[in-house]
């Protein structure tokens, strides 16, 4: 698997984005919540930490 850094996202809205961009299409946050492929780590998508 190709595995490149195209964003940083500080919320779920900001990834929903940053895959749309991806060329994911068609995607709402709850979608992007539920994707088989993201694997959250210390929470789930609701869980955001403030970093800088």
């Amino acid at each position: 698997m190709d595995q490149r850094l195209v964003g940083t996202a500080h919320s779920l809205r900001d990834l929903t984005e940053l895959l749309r961009r991806a060329g994911w299409e068609g995607l709402d946050e709850v979608d992007v919540a539920d994707l088989p492929v993201i694997e959250w780590h210390g929470g789930g998508p609701e869980a955001w930490s403030a970093y800088g």
